[in-house]
């Protein structure tokens, strides 16, 4: 049996953002035909030295991450958005006191406000190219600190990221926006090494399967329901940014692969 070293640490492995990924993966391994087994890397690195080492194929096969040209040219991705989406679906985290402020804040005042996002991250660039002031962080316990001892007025999160993030910080006074939502285009992909075509083929056979037999959408609604019911994003008001780090192959054209607000999947 062939293993596949995923680059979620097992260090994290109670991090709940790395359930359904992993969920997700096992679940298309099983339907590749071929005999693979997904172990965690025991490593914790940043995004950075995670995404170098799948490059240089050096202990990590596979990583999860949102895609750009760069990382497109530097990695094989499998073209299939992984949480349909959702990852440019980004709820705002706020200070708690901060609750009716933001319940009478004009849309377009947000880019007054001032906002946190990794260095290294996609979304830094995304909210910096739509002309929001932002700041940059290398540390991620960093990031809610800075919102915390207010620094920074908001801390943008995706719908599948903000509610566990929030559950393992009790510590924080820190609450989600009402009424307003981010949205830009945004696909989060398995990556395996550039010339790993064998994975990449089995993975996307997979992953197809699972989306015509079902299993993957019973998957996404058994981690997601949830948060989606709490987000309710189809009665939130929705701010449209532009993602120039979208790469022009990324399926969009292809709207069984994204979320839809009104239909809950």
């Amino acid at each position: 049996m062939q293993k596949v070293v995923y680059a979620w640490p097992k260090a994290m492995a109670a991090d709940e953002r790395g359930h359904y990924p992993i969920a997700l993966l096992q679940l298309a391994l099983a339907k590749s035909g071929q005999s693979y087994e997904a172990i965690p890397s025991e490593l914790l690195m940043s995004q950075y030295r995670t995404l170098r080492q799948l490059e240089l194929a050096q202990g990590v096969d596979l990583v999860w991450t949102m895609t750009s040209p760069e990382r497109e040219r530097q990695l094989r991705p499998i073209r299939i958005p992984i949480d349909r989406g959702l990852i440019g679906w980004r709820l705002l985290l706020i200070r708690a006191g901060d609750q009716t402020r933001f319940s009478a804040l004009p849309p377009w005042q947000l880019k007054e406000l001032s906002t946190v996002q990794g260095l290294d991250w996609p979304d830094y660039a995304i909210l910096k190219s739509n002309h929001f002031k932002v700041f940059n962080s290398n540390s991620f316990a960093g990031m809610f600190d800075m919102l915390q001892s207010k620094r920074v007025d908001y801390f943008p999160r995706s719908v599948t990221e903000i509610w566990p993030e929030l559950h393992s910080r009790p510590q924080l006074n820190l609450q989600v926006a009402p009424q307003l939502v981010l949205y830009y285009p945004a696909a989060l992909y398995f990556f395996v090494q550039k010339d790993n075509k064998a994975l990449a083929d089995s993975i996307e056979k997979g992953l197809r399967l699972a989306m015509q037999d079902g299993s993957m959408k019973q998957l996404f609604l058994q981690h997601f329901s949830e948060v989606l019911q709490k987000a309710d994003l189809a009665n939130r008001i929705i701010v449209p940014l532009t993602n120039p780090l979208l790469p022009a192959e990324t399926p969009l054209q292809d709207r069984a692969l994204w979320f839809d607000p009104q239909q809950g999947y």
